[in-house]
């Protein structure tokens, strides 16, 4: 049987914005501005906000986000969630810093943005790996972002020139998590 129309997904789609540092040298400081708005055609009552985190970081990152906001980080994945629903045309944000390891070399690439939930009533309370197991459907709505590690040469000359300073420096809240997977 043919349908004749579009079908409306269940789930919302998002816009994300996504700021960030663009250069920094080895063992330096990533800050993540991460803004998600809720396009509709639903509100959503069951996404996450964050995503996928460069390899070579330290295990530990500061992070802030809307009052009530809870995150979890395992392996590479680092997700936060509010405790209520995001209506159509509303914006959720998550702020984040991350300490490379010194030896991390290259480009740091990151995917951030939302993963969201197609839920039934009576499923809110359920972890993310259970919704998974059940077959529950998920969208991801992220943006790939890349941060290049600029290394001083051994002996700087005339080609070389640092990374500018950070002008407006304004680390995220307080609020901590270690990452349960000690290797990232």
């Amino acid at each position: 049987m043919a349908t004749t129309g579009p079908t409306a997904a269940p789930y919302s789609n998002f816009k994300i914005s996504v700021k960030y540092t663009k250069r920094t040298k080895r063992g330096g400081k990533m800050t993540y501005y991460v803004r998600a708005k809720n396009l509709g055609p639903h509100y959503a009552d069951y996404y996450y906000i964050g995503g996928q985190l460069p390899k070579g970081v330290k295990p530990t990152l500061r992070w802030g986000g809307p009052k009530g906001t809870k995150c979890e980080w395992a392996g590479r994945w680092f997700w936060c969630w509010g405790p209520l629903a995001l209506e159509k045309g509303k914006t959720d944000w998550l702020n984040f810093q991350l300490t490379l390891k010194s030896g991390t070399k290259g480009t740091a690439t990151a995917r951030l943005g939302v993963i969201s939930f197609d839920v039934d009533q009576g499923m809110e309370n359920m972890s993310e790996a259970e919704l998974k197991r059940l077959g529950i459907k998920h969208h991801y709505d992220l943006k790939t972002v890349k941060t290049t590690i600029v290394s001083p040469p051994r002996n700087p000359g005339r080609g070389w020139t640092p990374p500018p300073p950070v002008k407006d420096y304004n680390p995220p809240a307080s609020h901590e998590e270690s990452n349960t997977k000690k290797d990232t």
